[in-house]
Formats: C-alpha cells, sequence, structure tokens
C-alpha cells in the first residue's frame, strides 16, 4: 500500500502556530465581556514599567546587544513616545550623554562607546534624539561631520555599506536617507544612483530583497519602499506587483509574515503594514487603482462599520448608536463629526487593519508587559518597538494622512488603546519629528 507523504518541518510549525492562534481566538470569543476587555486592552501600566526598567537596567543576558546599545534606546524610547509618554529629566540627559559617548569624532554612531560607525546605529540614535526632543538632544548630532560619515559609506554602484568595508543592501540606503532627511543633509552626491540600485533589489515575487539576487523580504521592502519615496523616485518600482506581494503576507492568523511561506510574527505589524499604507496613499494622490491588491475585497466604510461590530460590546460609550453622524468617545475628548469634507479624508486599507490588530493585542501583548513575536515565545524590545509601531499604523490606516484622526471603530478596544500616529518613512512619532524638521531646517 502507497504511504501517505509526511507533512514538512514548515508545515508542522505553521499547524502548530495556527492551532495556538486559533485556540486564543476561540478562548477571547467565547470569554464573557469582562473578559474580552481585559484580554483587548492595552496594559498600559504594565508596558511602562517594562519600558521603564529596561532603560534604567538591563540585565547580563542583554551583554549579546553590546553593540546595539542605541538599538535598545530606541526601541524603549520610541515605544514610550507611542504609548503617549515621556521619560523624566534624568533619564533624558543620560540617553543624551550616552549617545553623545557613542558619536565618532568623525561622524556617524557606533553601538557603543568607542565602537566603530554604523549606519544602523546612526538611525537608532539620531531616532532615539528626535524622539526624545528638544534643543539639547538636536544639537547633539554633528551634521557636518554625519554628512561626511554618509559620503564615506556610498558607494559607486549607487548604494551604502553599513560601516567601513561592510556589506551594501538596502537597509543601509534606508538607514542613510532617512538620516540624511531628517537632518536636512541630502543631495545630490547621495541619492546619485541609489534608485537604480533599489530598482535592482525588486524581485520576481513583487517584494524587495536585501541586495540583488535575493529573496524577498519584509523589512527590506519597507527599507527599498521608503528609500524611494524619500528621493521621489518610487514610481520607478513595479508598483502592483509591490503590493500584490505585501498584501498576501497577511495570513489567515491575521498577522504578518516576512517572507513568501515563513511563520508569522508580530514585528512585521510594521515592517508590512507600513509598506501597505504607504502604497494606498501614493495610490490615493495620484487616483489610481491599487491593481495588486485585487484579491481583497474592496469594502467601504460601512463594510467596515459591520466588521467592527464584534466589538461594539466591548466599548463603554455614551454614544447614541442611532446618530450616524458622529464617532465619539467622549472619555478621551475625541469627537469626529461625519462631514463630507471629513470623509473624502478616509481610505479603504489594502490590507485587514482589525484582524491584525486582533492578532496583535491577543496573541503578541504579555499581560506582565512588553509584546513578542508569537505565542509561546517570550518579550523583547524589538518586538514591543514594532509591535506598538504597527499598532499605530493599522489604527491610522483608514486616514488619507497623518492629519487625520481615527475613528473609534479603526480601534480595536477603542481610544483608550489609542497610540500615538508615527511618521511613516522613519517610524517615530509625528510630533516629534515635526519639532525636528523645523529645527533642523532652521539649522541649515
Amino acid at each position: 500500500m502507497e504511504e501517505l507523504p509526511s507533512i514538512t518541518v514548515s508545515q508542522r510549525e505553521q499547524f502548530l502556530v495556527e492551532n495556538d492562534v486559533f485556540g486564543m481566538y476561540s478562548y477571547f470569543d467565547t470569554s464573557d465581556i469582562a473578559t474580552q476587555k481585559f484580554i483587548v486592552e492595552i496594559h498600559r501600566d504594565k508596558q511602562l514599567d517594562y519600558l521603564m526598567n529596561g532603560l534604567r537596567q538591563l540585565g547580563p543576558s542583554f551583554s549579546s546587544l553590546d553593540a546595539n546599545r542605541p538599538w535598545v534606546c530606541y526601541w524603549i524610547i520610541h515605544s514610550i513616545a507611542l504609548l503617549g509618554e515621556s521619560v523624566d529629566d534624568d533619564l533624558e540627559n543620560n540617553a543624551i550623554d550616552f549617545l553623545g559617548r557613542c558619536q565618532g569624532s568623525d561622524g556617524g554612531y557606533g553601538g557603543g562607546p568607542g565602537q566603530l560607525p554604523h549606519l544602523a546605529t546612526s538611525y537608532a540614535a539620531v531616532n532615539t534624539l528626535v524622539t526624545l526632543g528638544g534643543e539639547k538632544a538636536f544639537s547633539s548630532i554633528n551634521r557636518e561631520q554625519m554628512a561626511c560619515f554618509l559620503r564615506r559609506m556610498k558607494d559607486t554602484n549607487g548604494g551604502f555599506r553599513m560601516h567601513n568595508m561592510g556589506e551594501i543592501d538596502v537597509r543601509a540606503c534606508y538607514t542613510a536617507i532617512s538620516i540624511a532627511s531628517i537632518l536636512n543633509i541630502v543631495d545630490d552626491e547621495l541619492t546619485r544612483g541609489l534608485g537604480d540600485y533599489i530598482l535592482s533589489c525588486q524581485t520576481y515575487e513583487g517584494g524587495i530583497g536585501g541586495e540583488p539576487g535575493s529573496e524577498a523580504h519584509g523589512g527590506y521592502t519597507y527599507c527599498g519602499l521608503a528609500t524611494m519615496i524619500l528621493i521621489n523616485e518610487v514610481d520607478r518600482l513595479n508598483l502592483d506587483s509591490l503590493m500584490n506581494w505585501i498584501v498576501h503576507r497577511q495570513g489567515v492568523e491575521m498577522g504578518f509574515q516576512g517572507r513568501t511561506n515563513k511563520l508569522v510574527d508580530g514585528c512585521y505589524t510594521f515592517w508590512q503594514a507600513a509598506p501597505c499604507v504607504l502604497l494606498q496613499r501614493f495610490f490615493s494622490s495620484q487616483d489610481l487603482a491599487p491593481h495588486g491588491s485585487s484579491h481583497m475585497s474592496q469594502g467601504t466604510d460601512e463594510d467596515h462599520e459591520e466588521h467592527a461590530h464584534d466589538e461594539d460590546d466591548l466599548e463603554d460609550s455614551d454614544e447614541d448608536d442611532s446618530d450616524e453622524d458622529s464617532d465619539e468617545d467622549s472619555g478621551n475628548g475625541h469627537q469626529i463629526h461625519h462631514t463630507s469634507t471629513y470623509i473624502d479624508r478616509r481610505i479603504q486599507p489594502i490590507f485587514d487593519s482589525l484582524g491584525l490588530q486582533r492578532y496583535v493585542l491577543l496573541c503578541s501583548q504579555v499581560a506582565d508587559g512588553g509584546f513578542r513575536d508569537k505565542l509561546r515565545k517570550p518579550r523583547d524590545f524589538y518586538h514591543t518597538c514594532y509591535c506598538l509601531s504597527g499598532l499605530s499604523v493599522a489604527q491610522h490606516a483608514w486616514s488619507k494622512d497623518e492629519d487625520t484622526p481615527p475613528l473609534t471603530r479603526d480601534i480595536l478596544g477603542g481610544y483608550a488603546n489609542h497610540l500615538e500616529p508615527v511618521h511613516l518613512l522613519h517610524n517615530v512619532v509625528m510630533d516629534r519629528y515635526n519639532e525636528a524638521i523645523e529645527f533642523f531646517h532652521r539649522a541649515a
């Protein structure tokens, strides 16, 4: 008798993840209202305790991140900002002082004091200082030396090296241009040939790989797309193919995977959702239809309202349900009237924004604070940063621009879970970004 084929390791791992995720969803759906409210809530006090404790003192297990210390600062401080909070003066001054000691005399930031300047840790350091805000943080960045460092990392093929004699990849291109854009030091030398290099990394699948010939990957796709937008060459990419690849990365669990046939991972809540929103806003601004997402149902606000109805019972609201002209959360001081002008500022997302929030809040959030890759995994600051960043993106996905606030029904759990909006090209909170841009334009 012919033997049945055995399942592969990948198939087995996928089955186990789906079993965990759907088990959690089933538990949630069959729980009483009080339990559902607790599970879906962002427990801000627990999150802030976890983050603040990490900023003050890390245990010996973090020694492996010794060359990534600016990243730890960014993951934590950005997460705090997303929650609408800030660090106290002592922590702020300590962070500025520490990052100052990571800054090289010839420009750029290393992974720690005395370490080799590196584009990745330079990006993390600049974003941290932008998030801290204020003249002391901004003026601690040596713009002139940073510009020199970026030029030294520029390669003749149009791309950038991560560090002196280091690898050339899309990550380096993005971090260099993101830094230059915020600091207002972009010039023709930095952008020359850059679009050609990014274009050479777009794969047959539609996504973008780390370097020419590499597999399409969520992180590199975000970096490549953001870079092309920042240098005003995004229309050179095959955007329909790119759109098609990204939307297919949202799986049955409602979270995103990073590559084809890989497991869902909470960090891709940002790396994949941000490109979705960037593309939908680009197509909207050009009055183009997003053909690459044609496999998805193109719903309306009314469909979205029905989709969100499952969570209506979780809201303690004084709203009059018969009043279709407003969406209000009086406890948070938010009131949005559905005027024709406001409706014109809404756009149908190309991914399931509420489904994504459901995955992150039910499967990635840890009750004692922090977020993780998936169920059964430990929490860490990296996943906390990018799960919260992606949640913010998903909450604001129905808005045509960053100035349009979300409706209550756009946010799973209501406005009690509302996070600060992020600048999609830099992943820093919008008000901190605006403050930094104003400062560095005056400094030019």
